[in-house]
């Protein structure tokens, strides 16, 4: 599923991890190392931007896990796998990469530094990269898991936000992430609530087209097995990017920033 973003999580995994409880380093920090990979062949619908909704198909590689003090979620993107020319991502990047690693503190100083609903504290960067002149944003800021009531343990993380573009800090962002499976079946599948939030804040808002906020939440449910998934996502955009709603753009004759995406996803796992 397409992550802001995901973070992810980040962030918020299609596969289910191997660690669900708050990380213990009590005897050594590689106890609760894990990792996962999967491909998701997705098609979005309506899906929202700088620029003209766009419907296409693309490729998803994400993968994800901890070893040590190391929390890494990250995916690639490949759009339009046909180069049909008809596709709305005919002549656009081809490929847009997030990586999200979060260093954690508990793990570093070796103290439990847990409190309340808070089950761990990160360092959290973000790294967002598209093809040619697009994308290059860089995040960093304080991350956390977090328990919430039936969700479980949800990642949580604050970012101040680098364009590297134009080579200049540019307002913050938040992001949590969840998955939350409710329904298991007699054969060991399952059904699941799985999802993120990322909301800009504090963005430089000068020209007519630019949005001091922005943001987006995905809302998936999915049905797992040990090595497939099939899924349904529901995505709310407001002013995403930072880009406001209907104003003309430089390069486009008006943003379509807010409103409802859809996406559907068949994945593998490895």
């Amino acid at each position: 599923m397409r992550k802001s973003l995901v973070a992810l999580s980040v962030l918020a995994a299609t596969a289910l991890p191997a660690a669900v409880n708050a990380a213990d380093y009590s005897d050594g920090i590689h106890k609760n190392d894990y990792s996962w990979s999967q491909f998701n062949l997705m098609y979005a619908i309506d899906e929202k931007g700088a620029g003209a909704e766009s419907s296409h198909d693309y490729l998803e590689m994400e993968f994800g896990g901890r070893s040590g003090i190391f929390d890494l979620y990250g995916y690639v993107d490949v759009f339009n796998l046909t180069s049909d020319k008809d596709s709305d991502k005919a002549g656009a990047e081809k490929i847009f990469m997030k990586f999200a690693p979060r260093v954690s503190l508990d793990a570093m100083t070796g103290k439990d530094l847990s409190f309340g609903p808070v089950q761990e504290l990160y360092i959290a960067t973000l790294m967002e990269w598209g093809g040619n002149a697009g994308v290059n944003n860089q995040k960093i800021g304080l991350g956390s898991d977090v328990m919430v009531p039936w969700l479980g343990k949800i990642g949580l993380n604050l970012y101040a936000s680098y364009r590297g573009n134009d080579h200049e800090w540019n307002g913050y962002h938040l992001a949590t992430n969840w998955f939350k499976p409710f329904h298991f079946f007699d054969n060991g599948s399952f059904l699941s609530y799985q999802g993120y939030i990322d909301y800009e804040f504090g963005l430089e808002d000068d020209a007519a087209f630019q949005s001091s906020t922005g943001g987006a939440m995905f809302n998936g449910l999915y049905w797992h097995s040990d090595r497939f998934a099939v899924g349904y996502g529901l995505k709310l955009y407001n002013n995403v990017y930072g880009f406001e709603d209907g104003e003309a753009l430089p390069w486009a004759p008006e943003a379509e920033s807010s409103g409802v995406g859809h996406y559907v996803a068949v994945t593998y796992k490895f």
